[in-house]
């Protein structure tokens, strides 16, 4: 508990808060205040990937293929259940309601079209479906039940992950907190960090050299070689990129016993590509981690498949989209579908399972690439709410 403690006071003295993070706060605590006045429950969607720097200045960065449509699809599911949300989302990644119309082939202007009377109107083939959703979103905007707040990088999303637990606090067992966010393993400690871009091509000798007079410690403009360290000397090797990374403290356990409110239920994702590692990664993260569920998917059968792996029995359990209402995916391989489960065949798993990301989450996608095949989510968030709602049952006596 200790080296927990010293490991979280380091990494938050070494590196300066987000800008955003003091505004994020105001707004999370007025959001949190109001829904424990209503007495609803809140959860946290962290949803989209995070970027890891390779510069101060940033222009390179490490980024991974999490676009945020786990996330997106589970808050709005969310709030169907009657849920307060704060929705942590990766900047520029999918949001709630929107996501139906920004990542179409369709430009979003498609939609639309100019009436006679040269208004701007929603074409006639679209209506019912972006009313329904407008609806929806317009419902949990003027209930203040949703409220969205941006990160990029790794470091952006852990200040702000500690600090929102923290506001959170007054909701006791209300709170529920869905890791959907695809966080990045690895990154670039800041002492580290190259300052500048770093240098594709050789820099001229005088330039270099006025460089080095300016920065002795920032010799990294005529490196050859890029490590992640500020070597002192140029390598020999030919020009090429080699970035050493550094494991990001895991600080998942510390959401358990210090940051989140007492009470609560904590949910994260363990994504794998290998079906005989799925079920044994979670239930390594469930142990090491302490979480109260770790939702377990396959990348290749995300879209109709996860298995919920908890401390409680029955430990493990399927969650399938049924096969006849399965989206078309071309990133998606259904003849995959069961295998991380052993030796049930897929017909027994329809049949006995509840029906039928990523560290959450998936990649880019569009609803025409897919087909409009039932969303998993629909399946995984009611289920999660009956967790909840046991939970506090179990907190309450």
């Amino acid at each position: 508990m200790a080296d927990a403690q010293d490991t979280e006071s380091n990494y938050f003295k070494n590196y300066p808060p987000p800008k955003a993070l003091q505004k994020h706060e105001t707004l999370a605590r007025a959001f949190v205040e109001l829904q424990v006045e209503k007495k609803r429950r809140v959860v946290l969607v962290t949803s989209g990937g995070t970027t890891v720097p390779l510069e101060n200045q940033t222009v390179r960065f490490i980024d991974n293929f999490s676009a945020g449509t786990r996330g997106a699809a589970s808050a709005e599911r969310f709030l169907e259940n009657g849920y307060a949300v704060i929705f942590l989302h990766r900047q520029f990644s999918l949001l709630p309601y929107s996501r139906h119309y920004s990542h179409s082939t369709n430009c979003f202007l498609d939609f639309m079209d100019e009436s006679p009377s040269s208004s701007i109107v929603v074409r006639d083939e679209y209506q019912t479906a972006m009313r329904d959703v407008l609806r929806k979103y317009r419902t949990a905007k003027q209930n203040n039940m949703l409220l969205v707040l941006p990160f990029t990088t790794v470091t952006e999303y852990i200040f702000e992950l500690r600090s929102l637990a923290n506001i959170m606090s007054p909701l006791g067992a209300n709170a529920l907190f869905y890791l959907a966010a695809a966080v990045s393993d690895f990154f670039i400690p800041r002492d580290r960090m190259a300052e500048h871009k770093i240098q594709s091509s050789e820099i001229p000798s005088d330039i270099s050299n006025s460089n080095k007079k300016k920065n002795n410690n920032n010799p990294l403009e005529t490196s050859e070689v890029y490590t992640g360290y500020n070597d002192p000397q140029p390598t020999n090797k030919s020009k090429k990129l080699i970035i050493d990374l550094d494991p990001v403290p895991k600080f998942l356990h510390r959401l358990v016993d210090g940051w989140a409110p007492q009470g609560s239920m904590i949910v994260s994702f363990k994504l794998e590509t290998d079906p005989n590692l799925l079920v044994y990664k979670a239930r390594t993260s469930l142990q090491r981690y302490a979480h109260h569920l770790v939702i377990g998917n396959l990348l290749s059968t995300r879209k109709w498949e996860v298995v919920f792996v908890t401390p409680d029995p029955p430990h493990e359990r399927w969650i399938r989209v049924p096969k006849t209402r399965r989206s078309k995916s071309i990133s998606g391989e259904e003849n995959q579908i069961g295998l991380a489960e052993g030796a049930k065949t897929e017909k027994n798993n329809d049949d006995n399972q509840t029906g039928g990301n990523d560290e959450g989450d998936e990649p880019r996608r569009n609803e025409e690439e897919e087909g409009r095949g039932m969303e998993i989510e629909s399946m995984i968030i009611p289920e999660l709410v009956k967790l909840h709602s046991q939970r506090i049952e179990s907190v309450s006596k």
